[in-house]
């Protein structure tokens, strides 16, 4: 199966830092799934050899806070173990100084330091070494187990179907509690998973607890209490320093028994993860990842588990460049789970910032020397909107202060991407920003939650929804659709909707007519697709549960839908109802729409207030920022 996805040199949509010419691709290691690739200029994700679009990215990261949460869900083993291992830290012990007007005697000591307690380390007691010599009679290489998967994707095209079904394998491994831990894209759209344990021959059946989509993790659990005996779940490790071995564990295409692969971490900073189209912080390795190798862990030379395997690099230009998912980001997730019972997933500002690389710049915004970047656009969304504006330089987040290139102290002598702070907070977090507007300093705090995203990368549930009124079948616009239904086939504008416009009010969504099916109460409409629709009998559209309850309600004769360039198509309201029966006969479809739109639908801004969307002036993602000198965070 080949990986690779080949990107173009005619596009408009080229992302910062990669050359038009390059071959690049982020690629996820779940074998026998098909395919899906972060790509560069004119990226389109190959499909069994088809090309079916491309992805985009927001942004997040990492950290919790108590140990109680963890309590609650995995009970007192991990959370012992998490407390051991140096996760739950005082605000200062986390890797980020926090004033640069503090001395450097009170700097926060480093991620990757080792500190000694009373017992001579912060490890944990039990310090397996994982040489060369006796590797494959380690202990901890029996808590990695094989994941099997059955996946049916949902048909976007079709929305009241699924796809062919079609199986996967990866990697999983132990954490304790009967809990494992995987890559969320090795159980996407799962509806059979199972386990099976090194050296046996008995398949246990899993169940998906949790799916981080944005970290690309999921939770699994196996009831069966045979599966547990004899095995030591996995002890967790610190964030590595560069150069630290690693060894990365799993199960990859080439042969059905576990493979061991050895590098060296190469680099530690903010990295696109593929599956959730976010930035997190993640851990290069040179060692040899695979497909199959998809949420297998990474160890140190203790022993210990310091990340998940999740993507790789694939270029002409680069080789043996894979990632892994850190345990900053693993402890984040679970403590998330361990809180609310979910995955809530990580926060964002949403806010669009430029650097002030520029002295006459910082100058006129009276900004101190390599200090602070400025605020180019608020998401309406984001709860930053209220205290943030325009023109404003954000130069400290909650005490740390953020540099002229959007980056803030990391350890004790490295820097990365200000997203960084905000990922380690949770949904629901308040932080303070240290801002200067007009010359002026002050402070301000806003509350932190995930982004609202207008085009959506994942579908909550699943399952799209859908509307059918006489044969025009309606759907939200999503990342899905558009992969599915290959960029050139959705044309520019509405393409660059989706590239370019943010949501103005949770819940709005772009709906579109995806086809027309054939009858003849809709004569002369049939070659309409992939249009939007902006407004049902002079009433601006907000999202697809208000279009179906416009045209439920509907008392005129006629049902008129616009479209964008003012196209107009009428249906005789009698007419379309008593055909629309026929219709669904005719194309073998169960019902007119979704089963999300038989729910009671809640306005949401009041009668009339949707205005068309308008395409912005940036990209919503730094991938497609074409501009190095803007960023999202």
């Amino acid at each position: 199966m080949a990986l690779a996805a080949h990107a173009g040199s005619n596009s408009w949509f080229s992302p910062p830092g990669f050359a038009r010419s390059s071959l690049f691709s982020f690629c996820r290691l779940s074998t026998l799934q098909p395919a899906a690739c972060f790509l560069s200029p004119k990226a389109c994700i190959f499909q069994n050899g088809a090309p079916i679009g491309r992805r985009r990215t927001g942004l997040s990261s990492l950290y919790p806070k108590t140990t109680r949460e963890v309590n609650v869900a995995f009970g007192k083993n991990i959370s012992e173990r998490l407390i051991e291992e140096g996760y739950h830290k005082s605000a200062d012990d986390d890797g980020v100084k926090r004033d640069v007007r503090r001395s450097r005697s009170t700097t926060t000591q480093s991620l990757g330091v080792q500190k000694k307690d009373k017992k001579g380390t912060l490890y944990d007691s039990k310090e397996q070494r994982a040489e060369p010599s006796n590797l494959q009679d380690e202990a901890f290489l029996n808590a990695v187990v094989k994941v099997y998967c059955t996946h049916i994707e949902p048909d976007y095209s079709l929305p009241w179907q699924k796809k062919r079904q079609y199986t996967s394998t990866g990697s999983a491994f132990m954490i304790g509690d009967g809990k494992l831990l995987t890559n969320a894209h090795c159980v996407e759209h799962g509806t059979q998973v199972k386990v099976k344990r090194r050296g046996d021959d008995q398949k246990y059946v899993a169940k998906v607890l949790a799916r981080g989509i944005d970290c690309d993790i999921a939770l699994l659990s196996v009831d069966n209490e045979e599966f547990w005996n004899d095995i030591e779940p996995l002890q967790f490790g610190k964030l590595p320093h560069l150069q630290d071995s690693v060894t990365v564990v799993g199960y990859p295409l080439g042969g059905d028994t576990i493979s061991v692969t050895k590098g060296v971490v190469s680099r530690i900073e903010v990295t696109s993860y593929a599956h959730g189209s976010s930035d997190l912080l993640g851990i290069q390795i040179d060692a040899a990842i695979n497909p199959g190798n998809s949420g297998g862990p990474a160890f140190n030379s203790k022993g210990q588990c310091i990340g998940v395997a999740f993507q790789v690099l694939r270029s002409d230009d680069a080789e043996n460049i894979g990632y892994v998912i850190p345990t900053t980001v693993v402890s984040h997730f679970l403590t998330d789970y361990a809180r609310n019972g979910k995955y809530t997933g990580f926060p964002c500002l949403g806010v669009l910032l430029q650097k002030l690389e520029n002295p006459a710049l910082r100058s006129c915004l009276k900004a101190s020397s390599n200090e602070g970047v400025l605020v180019r656009r608020v998401e309406p969304t984001s709860s930053a909107h209220s205290v943030l504006m325009e023109g404003d330089v954000i130069v400290s987040f909650d005490g740390v202060r953020v540099g002229s290139e959007g980056t803030v102290p990391f350890r004790l002598t490295e820097r990365i991407a200000f997203g960084y702070l905000i990922s380690r907070k949770f949904s629901g977090d308040i932080v303070e920003l240290g801002i200067i507007r007009s010359g002026a300093y002050m402070t301000v705090q806003t509350v932190i939650n995930p982004r609202v995203h207008l085009v959506p990368y994942h579908i909550e549930g699943g399952q799209p929804s859908y509307l059918i009124v006489s044969g025009l079948v309606f759907t939200p616009l999503s990342e899905p659709l558009i992969n599915e239904e290959c960029e050139e086939a959705m044309g520019l504008k509405l393409l660059a909707k989706a590239r370019y416009s943010s949501a103005r009010f949770k819940g709005e969504q772009i709906v579109i007519l995806s086809q027309v099916l054939a009858n003849e109460v809709n004569i002369g409409y049939e070659d309409m697709n992939n249009l939007q629709v902006l407004k049902f009998n002079g009433t601006p559209i907000k999202n697809i549960h208000h279009l179906a309850h416009l045209v439920d309600s509907c008392k005129d004769k006629y049902l008129v839908f616009e479209f964008e360039d003012k196209y107009l198509a009428v249906l005789e309201k009698e007419a379309a109802m008593s055909a629309s029966s026929c219709v669904l006969k005719d194309y073998g479809i169960p019902s007119e729409r979704s089963a999300d739109l038989f729910e009671p639908y809640v306005d949401i801004l009041g009668v009339n207030n949707a205005a068309e969307q308008e395409i912005g002036d940036s990209p919503v993602s730094n991938l497609e920022m074409g501009f190095e000198g803007l960023l999202w965070a």
